[in-house]
């Protein structure tokens, strides 16, 4: 009885773990190109500007082959960069420390044998009314870009 417990409680765990990872990430249907070109936009109107893309797809196929590794992650995989000088100042009076959640990310990506699926995701935020602004911003961009 101990060990079911036990086993029970280990199941719980491994599932809450996987229910409250690192991100947030919704799905939407369509072709990359065109939902990262909608996440473009829903970044720019709000009047925020790209600092850069990271085209990590390409990055592990590249770097994969020098690695001696063939599997494939990602069929495509960008992470767009950028700030808000509002909730960015905000968050960072409110606590210094929050300069590491600056400047922000959303991930678009696919995966092999999910045609037609794209996956944008941005990281999760600690539960601070500093934050929480952020979160929201976030969260915005990617359910405007997956409509």
């Amino acid at each position: 009885m101990k060990r079911l417990i036990a086993g029970l409680f280990g199941l719980l765990l491994a599932l809450s773990a996987v229910a409250d990872d690192g991100a947030k990430v919704i799905t939407a249907k369509g072709k990359f190109a065109d939902v990262r070109d909608d996440l473009v936009a829903a970044i720019e109107q709000r009047g925020l500007v790209i600092n850069f893309t990271a085209h990590v797809g390409d990055m592990l196929r590249r770097t994969g082959q020098d690695l001696g590794k063939t599997t494939r992650i990602y069929e495509q995989a960008d992470v767009i960069e950028f700030c808000s000088a509002t909730a960015s100042r905000a968050m960072m009076e409110a606590d210094p420390r929050n300069l590491v959640f600056c400047p922000y990310t959303i991930a678009v990506y696919t995966l092999p044998g999910k045609p037609g699926v794209v996956y944008l995701a941005h990281r999760k935020y600690p539960r601070t009314a500093a934050l929480k602004p952020v979160d929201k911003l976030l969260s915005g961009i990617i359910a405007d870009a997956s409509k």
